[in-house]
């Protein structure tokens, strides 16, 4: 599907509850910025039984990687100008995340494309960092990152791993996005273990929804004002460790924790 509509970005916030939930981290307030259609993710594998070899091919190119800068770049002047409004200071800044010491070819025209487009934006500072030290780096000190770039696999791993900072795969939505299209959904699986039990964390997916809405909202802004209202009321429940689901370490069901979103949402509209 992705493909197909060309949802060529992948945006997943990683924020930081007001409380702490599972050892999360405080303060965290970071946007990783996955490309969506390129990478080893193209699933271009091919075996060769007499050497016994197993080759994937990685496709990284210049019209991808700089489409993916330019959201970034976009999303970071965004995020800074929201800054604005609620009185905090903190300087747009965008992280480029390769390996072009190794994959000097793939990574390495993923990054100067990535550059290319950062000359664009002078007022967003820039930085790069090799993707095995962004993840040391993140673990010891996710407050310090903005707005992350990434091709498709490290992308996809960041935001896992990210997740984690903040409490747990449960909490955490994603958009894909086109010029044109957006779909949204929670960053984890379908999780058919636990399906039918309702003891599901819902959260994640209402926050999608209040994501979609905000995209919307970029032209009619009732629908972002409403985004932000339900990003507000899943905020409250997390606030209330009576209204956590088993993954969060509570009790709550899943229809349990959507009745208590949907009460602080009422008090907010």
């Amino acid at each position: 599907m992705r493909s197909q509509l060309d949802l060529y970005a992948n945006l997943r916030p990683v924020k930081s509850p007001k409380i702490q939930v599972n050892k999360s981290f405080l303060g965290v307030d970071m946007l990783i910025v996955r490309e969506n259609t390129e990478c080893l993710y193209v699933k271009q594998e091919r075996y060769d039984e007499k050497e016994e070899k197993a080759v994937a091919d990685r496709v990284i190119t210049k019209k991808a990687s700089k489409r993916i800068a330019e959201i970034a770049f976009k999303q970071a002047q965004l995020r800074q100008s929201n800054r604005e409004q609620d009185s905090q200071h903190k300087k747009a800044k965008v992280t480029i995340v390769h390996k072009s010491n190794v994959m000097s070819v793939t990574d390495g025209l993923f990054r100067e494309s990535c550059l290319s487009i950062a000359e664009k934006y002078p007022d967003v500072q820039v930085e790069e960092q090799l993707v095995d030290s962004m993840v040391y780096k993140m673990f010891l000190n996710p407050q310090q990152y903005d707005v992350v770039v990434a091709p498709n696999l490290y992308g996809d791993i960041l935001s896992d791993a990210g997740a984690a900072l903040v409490g747990g795969l449960g909490l955490v939505p994603s958009a894909n996005v086109s010029d044109t299209f957006t779909l949204v959904e929670p960053v984890h699986g379908s999780a058919p273990d636990i399906q039918g039990k309702n003891i599901a964390n819902p959260l994640a997916t209402i926050s999608a929804a209040a994501l979609l809405l905000k995209r919307i909202g970029t032209e009619q802004n009732k629908y972002s004002l409403v985004g932000s209202q339900i990003e507000e009321a899943v905020s409250r429940t997390l606030s209330d460790k009576d209204a956590w689901s088993p993954d969060l370490g509570g009790t709550a069901t899943t229809k349990q924790v959507t009745d208590r979103v949907i009460e602080h949402l009422k008090t907010l509209l």
